[in-house]
C-alpha cells in the first residue's frame, strides 16, 4: 500500500517526546478519492501523525509527499496553503474573536485593501463558506465565544473546506456533533471524496469506521500493526490488530441489577434551569443511574445542576435527603465529584501537571496546619496515577502531552483520590479507545460493589444500556422516559421516548 504516486504518501516518520516513542517507522500511502481510516488506543500515535501531516508539529525522521512532491510544512497556515487541513477533536477555534477572523485566521491578507482590513468583505466570504457546508444559521460578526461547543466545531470544518484541501485530516471530531452534526460531517467527507481529495478519519467507533472508510491503517504503540481493504473488515480484526490482545473479562454488566440501595444519595425536586422544566430524580445508594437523551435534551445541563455549577431558577438538589447543593466546591466537600463531557476546557487544567489536577481537589486534605508538603502531594498523586494506570514519565508530566485515555484516566484520578462518594460522569468514554472505554467501565462497577453512587451522562445507547442500574430519558427539557435494567433494555424501546 505504500506508492510514492499517491495523493498522500509518508515514509519512515519517527516522533519521540523525551524518552517516549510516538511514531517508529510509521508508513502511509492514501490515493486519491479514499476515506482512510487511521485508528488504535489512546497513545499509539495516529494524533501526534495527523499533528505532523497538519503542520501542527514536526516530525524527527523521515519524509512526506503530496501530490508527488515533497511535503513539509512549517505550521498550519503553511499546510492549508498547500492542502492540508484538520479538523481535531477538542475546541480549536480562537476565542475574543469574530466567528468570520477564526475562519480566515491566517489568510487576512486576502480581505487587505490599502493597508485596512476590510471586515464587511470578510464576513460576507465567511457567510459563503458556512452556506457552502450547509451551515445558514450562524452569523460570522458574532464573537466566537457566543457559540456552542457543536457550532463551534461547524465554524472549523468552514475553515477546513473553504480552501479546498487535497487532505482533510479528521480527528476524533464526530464525539462533539450531535447526530445532525455528524450528517453534515459525512456529507463533507463524501463531497471531498468526489472531487478527488482524501480524508484520514479518526475515530474509536469502530462501527462508525467500518461504515465511513474505503480502508483502514491501524496503530498500536506508535507501530503499524496492519493496513485493512473494507472487504477485510471486521470488529474483531481491529480491536486485535489495535490492543494487540483479546479484551480480558466482559465488555459491559452482565448481572441484571439486583443490587441498588433503597436509600437516597442525591436528589432533584422540581428543579427547572436552562433547558431543564420542572424536573425530578432520584440517586440511590449504590446505584448507577443513566441519563440519556437526544442533543439539547437538557442532560448535561442536568449533570451541572445536581454538582451545583448551574443553580436551578425553581427547586432545589438535596445531598442525603436534606442538605441542598449550593455550589460546586460544597459539593467537593461533601464527596460529590464530576466529569464534565467538555475534559480540556472544564475538567482538567491541560497546562499543569498529572500531580497538580490530581491533587487538586485534596489540596485542603494534604495540608497539614495550613502547610503544604510537596512529597505527600508527589505520594497521593503517584498512588492514584499508579492505581489508574497513567501512561506517564512521572506525574511532573504536563497533562497537554497525553493522550485522551490518559488524560481521563488524570480526571478520574482525582475524584477517586478525593474519596467521592457520588460520581456524576457526563460522557466519560467520549474519545477513548476500546481497550480503555473497558477499563473504565470495570471501574464504574467497582465504584459500584464499594457502594458509591453513578450519575452515567452518555449519548451513546449501548453505554446507558450495558452500564446502568436505571435509565431516565429527558426530551426538551423534561423526563420522558424511565426504565429498569431489571425489565430487560433494548435501544427501540428507549428511542420512543427520545424522539
Amino acid at each position: 500500500m505504500q506508492n510514492e504516486n499517491a495523493l498522500f504518501c509518508a515514509k519512515g516518520i519517527c516522533k519521540s517526546f523525551g524518552p517516549i516513542h510516538a511514531l517508529i517507522n510509521f508508513d502511509i500511502s492514501i490515493p486519491a478519492g479514499e476515506i482512510r481510516g487511521l485508528v488504535g488506543e489512546n497513545g499509539s500515535g495516529k494524533s501526534t501523525f495527523s499533528s505532523i501531516a497538519a503542520g501542527m508539529q514536526k516530525w524527527d525522521e523521515g519524509v512526506m509527499y503530496l501530490d508527488g512532491e515533497e511535503y513539509s510544512p512549517a505550521d498550519t497556515v503553511d499546510a492549508m496553503n498547500m492542502g492540508v487541513s484538520m479538523v481535531v477533536q477538542e475546541q480549536g477555534t480562537i476565542s475574543n474573536i469574530s466567528i468570520a477572523a477564526n475562519i480566515f485566521f491566517g489568510k487576512e491578507a486576502m480581505f487587505v485593501q490599502h493597508g485596512v482590513l476590510n471586515v464587511y468583505k470578510m464576513i460576507q466570504a465567511a457567510k459563503k463558506a458556512l452556506e457552502d457546508i450547509g451551515v445558514d444559521n450562524i452569523n460570522p460578526a458574532d464573537m466566537i465565544d457566543t457559540l456552542s461547543f457543536e457550532d463551534r466545531k461547524l465554524v472549523e470544518l468552514a475553515r477546513a473546506l473553504y480552501v479546498q484541501p487535497k487532505i482533510w485530516v479528521v480527528d476524533e471530531t464526530t464525539t462533539a456533533l450531535s447526530v445532525s452534526g455528524r450528517k453534515v460531517l459525512y456529507r463533507l467527507m463524501n463531497e471531498v471524496k468526489d472531487r478527488g481529495g482524501s480524508v484520514i478519519f479518526i475515530s474509536h467507533d469502530i462501527d462508525e469506521i467500518m461504515d465511513k472508510c474505503d480502508s483502514l491503517t491501524i496503530l498500536r504503540d506508535g507501530v503499524l500493526t496492519g493496513n485493512l481493504k473494507k472487504k477485510d473488515f471486521s470488529a474483531e480484526t481491529i480491536r486485535q490488530l489495535m490492543i494487540g490482545r483479546e479484551l480480558s473479562g466482559h465488555y459491559y454488566r452482565e448481572d441484571m441489577g439486583e443490587t441498588t440501595s433503597s436509600e437516597v444519595v442525591l436528589e432533584a425536586e422540581n428543579v427547572s434551569a436552562d433547558v431543564l422544566k420542572n424536573v425530578t430524580i432520584q440517586v440511590h445508594k449504590c446505584e448507577i443511574l443513566g441519563i440519556g437523551g437526544l442533543s439539547d435534551c437538557g442532560m448535561h445541563e442536568l449533570g451541572k445542576v445536581l454538582y451545583g455549577l448551574v443553580k436551578p431558577t425553581a427547586g432545589n438538589v438535596k445531598w442525603n435527603g436534606k442538605e441542598k447543593v449550593k455550589s460546586a466546591s460544597w459539593s467537593v466537600k461533601h464527596g460529590i465529584g464530576y466529569v464534565s463531557k467538555n475534559r480540556d476546557t472544564e475538567s482538567m487544567m491541560t497546562i499543569c501537571s498529572i500531580q497538580d489536577n490530581i491533587c487538586l481537589p485534596s489540596l485542603k486534605d494534604l495540608q497539614k496546619c495550613g502547610l503544604i508538603f510537596p512529597q505527600k502531594q508527589k505520594k497521593h498523586a503517584e498512588v492514584w496515577a499508579s492505581r489508574m494506570e497513567v501512561k506517564a514519565d512521572s506525574v511532573a508530566t504536563f497533562c497537554n502531552t497525553l493522550s485522551g485515555g490518559n488524560k481521563q484516566k488524570v480526571v478520574l484520578a482525582k475524584w477517586l483520590g478525593k474519596g467521592a462518594d457520588i460520581l456524576i460522569l457526563d460522557c466519560p468514554t467520549r474519545g477513548i479507545d476500546v481497550g480503555t472505554k473497558a477499563a473504565i467501565y470495570q471501574l464504574i462497577e467497582q465504584l459500584k460493589a464499594e457502594g458509591k453512587s453513578i450519575v452515567l451522562i452518555s449519548e451513546e445507547l449501548p453505554e446507558l444500556i450495558g452500564m446502568s442500574d436505571r435509565i431516565v430519558l429527558l426530551k426538551d427539557g423534561e423526563i420522558s422516559g424511565e426504565f429498569y435494567r431489571r425489565d430487560g433494555l433494548s435501544e427501540a424501546k428507549l428511542i420512543q421516548k427520545m424522539v
